[in-house]
């Protein structure tokens, strides 16, 4: 359902009164309560994370202004995009210096690249780091080409496994990789959702959907599993899925388009008004 007609009486739409909790930072949530909101949920904004700008970006920048040592680049996030951009333009380093490396990098997240005038060289087909790796192994003389991966610094909360195990995966293809923190994903005050907290507590919720383990790890932080597993939980993906179940929590929902928010939110649409098979 991504055609969805505003003359559409909301209480014919599939989320209709379904208050539907939205746990990703700002850039994120935009797209995907809109998505919620147009098949007729209520979203709930409660953020658990945030990024930021590094406090110190000495090794970024060494990185960036050794760009043709590199054979590739992996962008596992569009924050990770932003990042780099932000700081070669601060640097005054031509945007054209991107495309010494191979780039690669995941299904929406391509297109800020090629926005930018820049060359993908390689998209997965598996939405994740994990299909990186994937398609990487399939390249000629891989082993020991040089890789840059720009991830998050975690601040305020367990790492969860999905960039360790991301970069174990291109060592095991013999690249050398350079892990470089490019960002800061911080969990944010709890106070600041006090509201939403109490909302969650006193069972006024349907659903809560993730669509990271960042986010999932920075809400244990101040809840335990006890408190979210009454309700409905949405995963944006099997990797955040699988986390989730690490973490003890029920997983109901599984995005199988993990490529857009428009596949999370037609997969919980699916969920709560599942379509009627034909006899």
């Amino acid at each position: 359902m991504t055609d969805i007609s505003p003359l559409i009486p909301s209480s014919q739409l599939p989320l209709w009164g379904k208050r539907i909790l939205v746990t990703a930072p700002r850039n994120y949530a935009i797209r995907f309560a809109a998505e919620i909101a147009r098949r007729g949920g209520f979203p709930l904004w409660m953020p658990t994370i945030e990024t930021r700008s590094l406090s110190c970006t000495d090794a970024l920048d060494d990185a960036l202004q050794h760009l043709p040592d590199f054979d590739w680049i992996a962008f596992t996030s569009r924050n990770s995009i932003e990042a780099v951009y932000e700081r070669m333009q601060a640097l005054r380093i031509p945007l054209r210096h991107l495309d010494r490396p191979c780039s690669c990098a995941i299904a929406k997240d391509a297109e800020r690249l090629a926005e930018l005038g820049l060359t993908v060289d390689l998209i997965p087909g598996e939405s994740s780091p994990g299909g990186i790796v994937a398609e990487l192994g399939k390249v000629a003389d891989i082993e020991g080409q040089n890789i840059l991966v720009p991830v998050p610094e975690i601040v305020g909360f367990r790492e969860p496994e999905v960039v360790p195990n991301f970069i174990a995966g291109l060592e095991n293809l013999g690249l050398q990789v350079t892990r470089v923190n490019a960002y800061t994903t911080a969990v944010i005050d709890p106070a600041c959702y006090q509201v939403e907290l109490e909302l969650l507590k006193s069972g006024q919720l349907d659903a809560i959907a993730f669509s990271s383990s960042a986010e999932i790890e920075a809400l244990l932080t101040v809840v335990s599993p006890s408190d979210l597993n009454p309700y409905t939980i949405a995963c944006f993906g099997p990797y955040t899925a699988h986390h989730a179940k690490t973490c003890g929590l029920n997983v109901a929902i599984v995005a199988r388009d993990y490529s857009s928010f428009i596949g999370f939110a037609t997969e919980i649409a699916a969920h709560f008004q599942p379509v009627p098979v034909l006899a």
